[in-house]
Order: structure tokens, then C-alpha cells, then sequence
């Protein structure tokens, strides 16, 4: 590999490479919520529709993932669909190095696409929910690389908070600790992934352009990203109380599965999807569509402005 350049690992779709050589508005979308996040067909039909919502904006969509060892950005909907029943494994941005290297599949996490869109100069990059502390913390030291890539990265990352099914508080006293820029986007109160709202205030924005001119500051002064908390549609929303009983039953099974790592979440999220005979996945699907248009409306003021 002596002498290949950046260049040499990326692969880019023919809609993507339009879209960067006309200056049309990128929005990054990652696939591990293809291969891992959903079921099928949902998790096809959720990214295809993220992927409509977002032209309909006026934006181009990039669902990013790692493919014979190069980065994709922007994908067909046959790769889409590969992704989706062959379910590579998981690649934050600690994995992406070695994936490449070997020529590998990897299904790209908030962190791995917020390495890769940075790349190559995407600055909008719409997902479900972040990941964070985890709850048994103390006794596994589980912590999302995507807290430590929000760090690294200046991007605007669209979420609908945090997945409730980490350590919020300890999630939230993180963020604060790596100094992670975050804003709920007309709300003042921290959304929780299936829930709109917790008891945990957030700094409220009114507009896109009051995101904007907080990521232009960031980027002058500071480092990093802009976490924006979009909430769940209030129609789609599970209350807190239904989320936590569904939780404690799956964080049962796991402990007497013995889960751990990587496959903690895809594994809470799927058994959290049985005990609620579907509910949460109606409303992972409408959240990151929601996300996915607040991200287009972001990605289109920031080129127009």
C-alpha cells in the first residue's frame, strides 16, 4: 500500500460525485442502522425512505459504509439491500483503519461516519440516537466511541438524543466533560431516543439558523461537533415508563445471555422491539426520518447562506 493516498480508499457514488462537483447540499447517512438497528424488510424500507425524504428536500442523501475495503459514500439500493440481509460487522471510527487495510465489509457506527464524511467534507450527518455510557458501566466500562468522535470531527450531527437504553445522567455528564457542543431543537427539555422529552433541561435553538451560526463559532473558536437533539414526533412517541419495563426485561436476558460489547445494543434493541410487539420500531423509523429532514433543511441553509 506504500504510496496510495486517502483518495485510493474511497468510492464514491455517481449521484455523490454530482452533487460535490455542482455544490449541491451532502447529507451522511451511516449503515449500521441498516445492518443492525432494524430488522428486515424495515430496515430497508427506513433507509431507502430517509434517502427519498432527503431529495425531496432538495439535498443528496450518502449513506456511507465500508465495502471491499474502501469507503462508500453514497449507496445504490442494491448495496443498500446487500447491507441489509448480509449484516457486515459493526465499524466505529477505532475499526475503520484495520477494515480498509484488510479489505473488509463494515456497516459504518455514528463514529466510523463521522470519520468518513469528514473525509471528505460532508458537514450534515442525520442518525437515530448517539451512543453513551451504558448502564452496568461500572462493571464493564462500556462507553460509545461516538462521544469521543463528537470531539474530533466539526460536523452537525442531527439525533434524537441519546439511546435510552444507556446511562442517561452519566451519558449527559460526558458530554459535558468532553465539552461536546449540544442543543435541543425547540425544546428545552433532552430528548430520549423513543421518548420526546426527559427531566434533563438542554440549551434551546428556535431556527436552522441559529444551528448554523453555531457550528460557523465552533469551527472559529472551538472544536468538535454540534449535537443537535431533535425530538421524536410527538404522535410516534413511547412514554419513559413503558421504555423502562421493556428494558429491564432485556437487560435480564442479556446478563443470563452473557452479551457484551459490539452486540449489547443491536441486542437490547431487538428483544426492547419484542416485548413492545413493534412499537419501538414504528418509532426508530419515524424518528430517523424526522432527523433526516431537519438534516436536509440544515445541509440546504448552510450552502445557501
Amino acid at each position: 500500500m506504500k504510496g496510495m493516498k486517502t483518495e485510493d480508499f474511497l468510492a464514491f457514488s455517481d449521484e455523490v460525485k454530482q452533487a460535490f462537483n455542482e455544490g449541491k447540499p451532502v447529507v451522511a447517512l451511516e449503515s449500521t442502522v441498516i445492518a443492525h438497528g432494524l430488522p428486515l424488510p424495515v430496515n430497508i424500507e427506513t433507509a431507502i425512505s430517509m434517502e427519498k425524504v432527503i431529495r425531496e428536500k432538495g439535498a443528496v442523501p450518502a449513506t456511507i459504509g465500508i465495502v471491499k475495503g474502501k469507503v462508500k459514500i453514497g449507496m445504490s439500493e442494491e448495496e443498500i439491500e446487500w447491507f441489509a440481509r448480509s449484516k457486515p460487522r459493526k465499524v466505529g471510527m477505532r475499526e475503520i483503519p484495520t477494515a480498509l487495510a484488510l479489505r473488509e465489509n463494515g456497516a459504518t457506527t455514528v463514529s466510523g461516519t463521522l470519520l468518513c464524511a469528514s473525509k471528505v467534507g460532508i458537514e450534515v450527518f442525520a442518525t437515530g440516537g448517539i451512543g453513551g455510557v451504558h448502564r452496568d458501566v461500572v462493571n464493564t466500562f462500556d462507553i460509545s466511541q461516538d462521544l469521543l468522535a463528537l470531539t474530533k470531527f466539526n460536523m452537525i450531527v442531527v439525533s434524537s438524543g441519546m439511546k435510552s437504553i444507556l446511562d442517561v445522567g452519566k451519558t449527559c455528564e460526558l458530554l459535558e466533560t468532553l465539552g461536546i457542543v449540544a442543543v435541543g431543537y425547540r425544546t428545552d427539555r433532552m430528548p430520549l431516543f423513543y421518548s420526546s422529552e426527559s427531566d434533563i433541561t438542554i440549551r434551546r435553538v428556535s431556527s436552522v439558523g441559529d444551528i448554523i451560526r453555531i457550528f460557523d463559532m465552533v469551527k472559529r473558536f472551538y472544536f468538535g461537533s454540534v449535537l443537535v437533539m431533535n425530538p421524536v414526533p410527538k404522535k410516534d412517541e413511547i412514554r419513559r415508563e413503558e421504555m423502562e419495563s421493556w428494558l429491564r426485561m432485556a437487560e435480564d436476558e442479556m446478563r443470563r445471555s452473557k452479551v457484551s460489547g459490539k452486540n449489547v445494543t443491536p441486542f437490547l434493541l431487538s428483544r426492547i422491539a419484542t416485548f413492545s410487539r413493534g412499537r419501538t420500531i414504528r418509532t426508530n423509523t419515524s424518528l430517523l426520518i424526522h432527523n433526516a429532514e431537519l438534516a436536509s433543511e440544515i445541509a440546504i441553509s448552510l450552502k445557501n447562506r
